[in-house]
């Protein structure tokens, strides 16, 4: 296959990152951009030699064969110009999936919620596969892993129907429910056929059987029915991290990182793709073991006997609710009175169409802060957040750090609240991640 110079416009994003990350592994020469430098931008240009602009500039594309642009990147974009005055093939993320993915066996893993945690716990029972992934698998510390074959884990996204052209083999849907309405012009219909036309696609398919739209659909499918083939669910800590503990059929005991129902839905769910793709039944409860869980999700960044700091992705009511029942059970294990909850509310069209939802889930802290909301780009919608949770013990604040072995939260520039013990968990898909550790 020949090998092109590949430039990225918004290289930073976990997806788009990992297309550059896979796309170098096959050979091929990247450069990208963003708006500011990331973690994410330093390891591209530290391990995989790619030219980074920061911030995005025009002359970037000079040379290039190819522009792939993130869905967040506008035909303003000065790049995204350049590189059409210059006749440079450009194709989104979603469109260059297509030839990235063709050649490739793709086992790949959509639904709301899940998605990112089910891809990485089947990676880590099938580690003979390339990965493609959405988040940080803890355990290979990437968003990507390469193998020697054309084996591909992947994580199909439907906040704008890429999934549908990531060519799969296998598909995996954990729930539907519907997100990213906005992209589907709020039209139901429109989305619950999304992943009919994606499941439609694979050849094999393992869906949770108890999911209302999953099982409505007249498909040939391995069924996965959690209430009565998931038992004696627990919660137990592992050199003192949280695992969950089941049985599933008669296939035996597993224990998995993190906490939660949910938790052993994902592996149940993993486990039957893997069996159905030829792995053995004791490999795959050995290699479950193998996985930290992922970057951002129940990611505990501080550890200690009278503090624990914990950041989560949840940006959706659904998750958030889910993880704060994990929280609590972690809490009575770890035995901490107090379970404080830093909130970056993640778009507005998301804040605002889930309000209630969000009112509901974070019932059971001791202390709310909700910090600014984190645009993704979107125009402001004015939400009276303050009003919205006036029922908690609330905070409005502007952001916060990690130091000193102490969280503190930053109103005006003054620092209003500084928790030094207990247990305190973030909430979010923006920069949240990088200010409860400290680094924003």
């Amino acid at each position: 296959m020949k090998k092109y110079k590949i430039h990225f416009i918004g290289i930073g994003g976990i997806g788009l990152s990992a297309l550059a990350k896979f796309l170098t592994n096959d050979g091929h020469k990247i450069s990208g951009s963003d708006i500011k430098q990331t973690e994410i931008t330093n390891d591209l240009a530290t391990n995989f030699a790619a030219k980074i602009t920061i911030p995005h500039h025009e002359d970037a594309v000079e040379g290039v064969d190819i522009v792939v642009y993130s869905a967040a990147v506008r035909p303003t974009n000065p790049e995204y110009q350049r590189a059409k005055e210059l006749g440079i093939t450009l194709f989104s993320r979603k469109e260059a999936l297509v030839y990235i993915l063709r050649e490739k066996e793709v086992y790949a893993v959509g639904g709301a919620h899940g998605k990112s945690t089910t891809s990485a716990m089947l990676a880590s029972i099938m580690p003979e596969t390339n990965a493609l992934i959405g988040a940080i698998s803890k355990e290979f510390g990437s968003n990507v892993r390469n193998y020697p074959n054309n084996k591909v884990v992947f994580e199909a996204d439907e906040s704008d129907e890429s999934f549908l052209n990531s060519n799969p083999a296998l598909a995996i849907v954990t729930n539907v429910e519907p997100e990213h309405m906005e992209y589907y012009e709020y039209d139901e219909e429109r989305f619950y056929n999304a992943y009919k036309n994606f499941l439609s696609l694979a050849k094999v398919r393992v869906i949770n059987a108890e999911d209302e739209f999953l099982a409505s659909l007249e498909m040939e499918s391995i069924k996965l029915y959690p209430s009565k083939d998931i038992r004696n669910i627990e919660f137990v800590l592992i050199e003192g991290e949280p695992h969950t503990r089941f049985e599933f059929l008669d296939f035996g005991s597993f224990d998995v990182f993190g906490f939660g129902d949910h938790i052993a839905l994902d592996a149940a769910l993993a486990i039957l793709a893997a069996l159905e793709l030829g792995e053995e039944l004791e490999d795959i409860r050995s290699n479950m073991l193998n996985y930290k869980g992922i970057k951002k999700r129940f990611d505990i960044v501080q550890n200690q006997e009278d503090m624990v700091v914990i950041d989560d992705y949840g940006h959706h009511p659904t998750e958030i609710k889910v993880t704060m029942q994990s929280l609590q059970a972690y809490k009575e294990l770890r035995g901490f009175n107090e379970l404080n909850v830093i909130w970056q509310p993640h778009k507005y069209t998301r804040t605002i169409d889930n309000l209630p939802a969000f009112v509901e889930c974070f019932e059971g802290v001791n202390e709310l802060i909700i910090l600014p909301i984190w645009s993704a780009g979107e125009l402001p919608i004015e939400i009276d957040l303050k009003g919205a949770f006036s029922r908690y013990k609330l905070l409005m604040a502007d952001s916060v750090t990690k130091e000193d072995c102490m969280v503190k939260v930053y109103k005006d520039g003054h620092v209003i609240r500084a928790y030094d013990k207990g247990l305190v968990t973030s909430f979010g898909a923006g920069d949240i991640t990088y200010q409860i550790r400290g680094e924003a």
